[in-house]
């Protein structure tokens, strides 16, 4: 499975004033933002060149690790965020139950509907293929 990259302004949550400070600096891509803050200090970098938080960068990587992941994109990169899962690699590793119990709790509690949660299978999904791509 290949790694996916998508145009940044799908990430959840980006400000247009952001995306147009990102595009100066040519990020255009989840896999822009990845490349350019593959380390701390290339995370620090950014967000001085940005005049940002470091958090704001910290969260726009962990979005786009997420989004990497073919099947969780940038329409559950958020959602997996806010479930307390900030990486592909985290991803791999968490336990599909455990999860979708989060996701569940989350959507009912911010959305007070749990008919829009993502399916245990759709949760199992995201993780095999997240354990795919890491091994890759």
């Amino acid at each position: 499975m290949q790694s996916r990259s998508w145009p940044i302004k799908q990430l959840p949550g980006l400000q247009p004033e952001h995306l147009r400070q990102l595009a100066e600096l040519n990020i255009v891509t989840t896999a822009d933002i990845l490349r350019r803050g593959k380390t701390q200090a290339g995370l620090h970098q950014l967000a001085s060149q940005l005049h940002l938080p470091l958090r704001y960068v910290q969260k726009w990587a962990a979005l786009s690790d997420l989004a990497r992941v073919p099947p969780v994109g940038c329409r559950y990169s958020g959602l997996l965020l806010h479930a307390g899962i900030a990486s592909a690699i985290q991803l791999s590793n968490a336990s599909p139950g455990q999860l979708h119990k989060q996701l569940l709790r989350l959507h009912v509690t911010t959305l007070t509907r749990s008919d829009l949660c993502p399916s245990p299978d759709e949760v199992v999904h995201w993780i095999q293929a997240a354990k795919h791509l890491i091994s890759s």
